[in-house]
């Protein structure tokens, strides 16, 4: 059940094993609290999920999402910007923000001790902030130097110029999702005062927010001390109901999504190395094949004995950095791989990429293959929640991403009963279809890679 089908005041349990549960209260103004309870440890890590990114920005907008994650720690009517800061050093641990396509999350993970006072300084910060003009106006140049330092960095650019590429930028019904998250030069030197604090006003409201708390908490205590906190607001007010999480349209596939898939874009600039990112529609956060794209995803470029590494680097020495990589969002994904080699190694190197993903549609992996890289992916998902951070991530992101709670336990079931079958017939059909390419290095602003760009086997059916 998701949040918006469950009763106000009430408590279900999503989860119960021996090491601990994991528990969700929908409070009456449409705000939910999910714990997970960790046996063991003596901290906790501290989420407000609000359900708002870049995905929700029109043209005018882009880059407010990120713009309000910085501005909102710069005052509320209770605390100032020193205030603030004090009181989280004082606590210790580590207390911050991040903002993504669909969601904005400001974090805390501090000692059990200090989980009331922690809870209500980010309480305050998200639902209290003063957006003031003043700090909008200082925060302007904090963030376009944010946004030259990522332009400095050709990995970071090369995947801007990639996901511009293949998710489109445009606000249509399933865009911008390719837009640059922290906005342009452009777009944030435009942006006036008044359009953040109307977006603020807008978007951060009860039913956007999922508190998410992991660690060593105790539920109905972490839902008592919530409850303070938003009643000082007047965010604990009836009439509404818990926002939706984000789910893809019936019938529409995260191939489907994409905007442009078997594209070529080139960013020229004079640096020493080129950044290559080539791939494909993959598949959004509920598909079921999401698991065996894991698999494949392992068996291609997720390790040093991955087809990919052994091909680019091992055996040929073209590239010390080489993966795939598999992006999911809630009604879209992408799946596709990355190498940083010498210029004059770049033909090469594209040329290898097809023949991989070549070979997997053509002969699929190996029964050894996936029986290995189905052991790699069940270490990753266990070893990747050894935290309560990583178990607070993983509330917040089932809550607004997917609306399912699949439990570690069913996490590794799944992976464990997909046959070399199923994994071979999703990556052949994904990496059949059109591929689009990305290519950041020292080139005449005309270079095509014609003739590696989209070659016939990998579009054929």
């Amino acid at each position: 059940m998701i949040a918006a089908e469950q009763d106000p005041n009430s408590t279900l349990t999503l989860e119960a094993s021996p090491n601990g549960q994991v528990q969700r209260t929908v409070l009456p103004g449409g705000v939910r609290v999910i714990t997970e309870t960790m046996l063991g440890v003596r901290s906790a890590s501290i989420g407000m999920w609000m359900r708002v990114g870049s995905r929700d920005e029109l043209d005018h907008q882009a880059g407010c999402s990120h713009y309000l994650e910085h501005l909102l720690f710069k005052g509320t009517k209770n605390r100032d910007t020193h205030q603030i800061a004090m009181e989280i050093d004082a606590m210790g641990g580590e207390s911050n923000a991040f903002t993504d396509k669909e969601n904005t999350c400001f974090y805390s993970r501090v000692r059990d001790a200090n989980i009331p006072h922690a809870l209500d300084l980010l309480l305050d910060v998200v639902t209290n902030s003063l957006v003031a003009p003043a700090e909008v106006e200082e925060e302007r140049g904090v963030i376009l130097e944010e946004i030259a330092m990522r332009d400095d960095d050709p990995g970071d650019a090369v995947s801007e110029l990639f996901a511009a590429t293949i998710l489109g930028t445009s606000t249509q019904r399933t865009a911008p999702l390719g837009r640059p998250i922290i906005g342009t030069n452009e777009s944030i030197t435009g942006m006036a005062a008044q359009t953040i604090a109307d977006y603020y006003r807008t978007h951060y409201t009860p039913d956007r927010l999922a508190i998410a708390v992991a660690g060593n908490v105790e539920h109905d205590q972490v839902v008592a001390w919530a409850r303070q906190g938003l009643q000082r607001v007047g965010w604990l007010e009836g009439g509404r109901t818990p926002g939706a999480p984000r789910l893809p349209n019936p019938g529409v596939t995260g191939e489907q999504v994409v905007a442009s898939p078997g594209q070529f874009r080139l960013s020229a600039r004079q640096i020493e190395q080129a950044n290559v990112m080539m791939g494909v529609p993959g598949v959004h956060r509920n598909d079921e094949r999401r698991f065996a794209l894991a698999v494949a995803d392992a068996m291609l470029g997720g390790g040093m004995s991955s087809r990919l590494f052994r091909s680019i680097r091992t055996t040929r020495a073209l590239a010390y950095s080489v993966y795939s990589y598999n992006w999911q969002y809630s009604d879209a994904g992408i799946f596709g791989c990355y190498a940083g080699c010498l210029p004059r190694k770049t033909e090469q190197v594209i040329e290898l990429m097809h023949q991989e993903l070549d070979t997997v549609v053509a002969q699929g992996f190996t029964d050894e293959e996936v029986t290995r890289a189905k052991g790699q992916v069940q270490d990753e998902i266990v070893l990747g929640l050894e935290d309560p951070s990583s178990r607070m991530m993983r509330l917040g992101r089932s809550e607004w991403l997917s609306g399912q709670w699949v439990g570690i336990d069913e996490r590794l079931a799944r992976v464990a009963n997909l046959t070399a079958e199923q994994v071979n017939q999703t990556a052949a059909q994904l990496l059949r279809q059109p591929r689009t390419l990305a290519v950041l290095g020292p080139f005449p602003e005309d270079s095509t890679f014609a003739a590696t760009a989209n070659p016939t086997a990998a579009v054929a059916s």
